[in-house]
């Protein structure tokens, strides 16, 4: 199997998986706890917390592990506004991950104003609609990093600043931008940055959030763990595969990745008649490819990909076997029909020229023959 998936989840890495078997035996104390099987717990949490924050150049006090990035987003949406007086104004864009768009959709139904900036034809936001949309009752402003369908990135460093000579907070949804684009919390204006485990060869179960310090958020959940910014006990397993997985991002070569993408995408572009990538005229991470196959049916394709071994997908994890064209494509102008014949690739660290070289082969063969039966139907 050649799995090409990687924006939905990633396998475990070899390290994060020797270094959690031993917790799965004998170490099993709650890091909360006194004795000494909690003692030890609670370390290895402790050291995870500094190799996670140390990897993105936050301090750990800053860094707050949650139970997904989805539950980080809410905490960051809901504390912004908990703690922005009397401002309820949300701006965000239309392409964001439908968890944050349905709760953004469940504010706006309970008296929260909220702006939906829309995207042009490459998937970029438009910088003057977004100067005119931040005005003095804007409590958030929330824009995520990188697409999670198209890879398409937004200038966030430029938005933070923005939000921030405006009196608004400015958090971002960096699920796909974390392990893929360098990030100096350190150095940046960001105020909230969420991001995901199992997008980084970490297990699945484990979000992090990190706060700029001196910024105070109300729970979701309450209780005294995570200095008392998130109840629950420790998800141990989770937060020690994380730190694990955070020392290795600076062994990716997301230079090598693109130039696997950009082959990948230069062949089936060629050979596939109305095949095209969409987002190409804009800055994306180097992992990730949105291909619109002209009028195919990206299903059926999906499903000869999978016989010949090539798992991709249709758009978010979250939405696969509905029936709704990409709400990312449509935003981007694509009809559905256009949406519903393009596919995503996503790859890995561990994504091998001989297997981008197999997929790509399989992807113009699946594509080719899907369109000669449409064709033949059509003369029938």
């Amino acid at each position: 199997m050649i799995y090409l998936d990687n924006n939905a989840t990633t396998r475990l890495a070899p390290e994060v998986s020797a270094a959690l078997l031993p917790l799965l035996g004998q170490e099993y104390g709650n890091p909360s706890s006194k004795n000494v099987l909690g003692q030890r717990a609670s370390e290895r949490v402790m050291a995870a917390r500094q190799r996670v924050a140390g990897a993105l150049g936050a301090t750990p006090a800053e860094l707050v592990f949650t139970g997904s990035a989805t539950e980080a987003n809410h905490q960051a949406i809901l504390g912004a506004l908990r703690c922005s007086g009397a401002r309820r104004h949300i701006v965000s864009s239309a392409v964001e991950h439908p968890a944050t768009l349905k709760l953004l959709g469940w504010l706006q139904e309970h008296g929260h104003p909220v702006t939906l900036l829309a995207v042009d034809g490459n998937g970029m936001l438009d910088m003057d609609a977004l100067d005119e949309a931040v005005g003095d009752d804007t409590a958030l402003v929330s824009i995520m990093w990188a697409n999670n369908e198209t890879g398409v990135i937004f200038p966030v460093e430029q938005i933070a600043q923005l939000a921030k000579a405006r009196g608004a907070l400015f958090h971002t949804d960096a699920v796909q931008a974390v392990g893929r684009l360098p990030v100096d919390w350190k150095n940046s204006a960001i105020d909230l940055l969420s991001f995901s485990g199992h997008k980084l060869h970490a297990p699945q179960g484990i979000g992090a959030l990190l706060l700029r310090k001196g910024l105070s958020l109300a729970p979701l959940l309450f209780g005294s763990q995570e200095r008392n910014r998130r109840g629950g006990t420790e998800n141990m397993l989770g937060i020690v595969g994380l730190g694990v997985a955070a020392t290795l991002l600076d062994g990716v070569s997301q230079e090598h990745m693109g130039s696997l993408r950009e082959r990948m995408e230069q062949q089936i572009v060629g050979s596939v008649p109305h095949a095209r990538i969409n987002g190409a005229g804009a800055p994306r991470v180097s992992n990730t490819s949105n291909i619109q196959f002209g009028a195919l049916n990206a299903e059926a394709l999906l499903i000869h990909l999978e016989r010949a071994g090539i798992i991709a997908s249709s758009g978010a994890a979250c939405q696969a076997g509905g029936s709704q064209a990409s709400h990312v494509l449509t935003a981007m102008g694509l009809d559905t029909q256009a949406a519903r014949a393009s596919l995503r690739f996503s790859l890995s660290r561990y994504s091998s020229e001989a297997e981008i070289e197999q997929a790509t082969r399989a992807v113009i063969a699946a594509a080719l023959e899907l369109a000669w039966q449409d064709s033949a139907q059509t003369v029938l």
